[in-house]
């Protein structure tokens, strides 16, 4: 499972850097889109939002291919793939395969990281002793990689 987690970081990586890059430099011409998903699209382009999260994209594509704050890089592009497939769910269902395939590739590279990750769906934790319990856990998970 290592070698898959590896792999698929390293492509989520990729996908991340080179589509973060297109955003900025449009090497890679866009198809036509739905109406509606272009005046969405204008509209996060006109508020500079796009700005932020294809510099987000850029920057956890890099952290995911140089392996260094992998667990930081993939906790940032998980919000970032929600909305690329809601986007393709409501807007323009013709990219949901390649949107459903970076899916998949998260959920393969966030797999060696489930114990870290699952602290995030805790209600609370009551005492100090349970938090350093998560401490020692991602001090476990850290030797093992």
């Amino acid at each position: 499972m290592n070698t898959a987690a590896a792999i698929a970081r390293f492509v989520l990586g990729l996908v991340f850097v080179v589509f973060g890059l297109n955003g900025f430099l449009n090497f890679m011409p866009m198809g036509p889109v739905p109406a509606l998903a272009g005046q969405f699209f204008g509209a996060l382009i006109e508020s500079h939002y796009m700005a932020v999260v294809l510099t987000l994209e850029i920057v956890s594509g890099l952290l995911l291919l140089t392996n260094s704050y992998s667990l930081l890089a993939t906790t940032f592009v998980a919000p970032i793939i929600v909305n690329i497939l809601l986007f393709h769910i409501f807007m323009a269902p013709a990219g949901l395969p390649i949107a459903a395939f970076v899916t998949a590739l998260w959920v393969v590279s966030a797999y060696p990281y489930r114990i870290l990750l699952s602290a995030l769906f805790r209600r609370r934790f009551d005492t100090v002793e349970q938090a350093e319990l998560l401490v020692s856990l991602r001090n476990s998970v850290a030797r093992r990689a």
